[in-house]
């Protein structure tokens, strides 16, 4: 699934701000993405629709499908920065310049870059590279 740089930053904003007990309130994904609540609730509204959150009286949650979908962009955004810091740049360079491109890369060239670079366990900053969304489903984890 595509997604824009900003849905998925809201995604992350729900993830950050749901509890056990209760759902994001949207107050807090739009002080999380720094735009106002009638804004948030549009990226909102959007990611109800394709079944990544679900809303209830003002609160929003991930679906089990969300969960997944930012576990995958994760995967996209760390092996993008494992390829920069490759290229020589730094971790902090590496973070931008993977921003920029981790959302355009298919699952496909991801598992090509991954694959390339000897499969590492991390990315420059230390973070675990998941599995790939297939692996996971099958309860495996590399």
């Amino acid at each position: 699934m595509e997604l824009s740089r900003r849905q998925v930053d809201a995604l992350r904003g729900v993830q950050r701000n749901e509890t056990a007990e209760r759902g994001a309130p949207l107050k807090s994904i739009a002080t999380y993405l720094r735009v106002q609540p009638p804004t948030a609730l549009d990226h909102l509204t959007i990611l109800e629709h394709l079944g990544l959150i679900e809303r209830y009286r003002g609160k929003s949650r991930l679906t089990p499908r969300g969960r997944e979908c930012l576990v995958d962009y994760l995967r996209h955004h760390r092996v993008a920065e494992s390829l920069f810091q490759k290229a020589g740049l730094d971790p902090q360079e590496t973070c931008r310049a993977a921003r920029e491109i981790d959302l355009a890369l298919s699952h496909k060239v991801v598992e090509r870059i991954y694959e390339a670079q000897g499969s590492p366990a991390e990315c420059p900053h230390g973070g675990a590279i998941p599995a790939p969304s297939s692996h996971r489903s099958a309860g495996s984890r590399r």
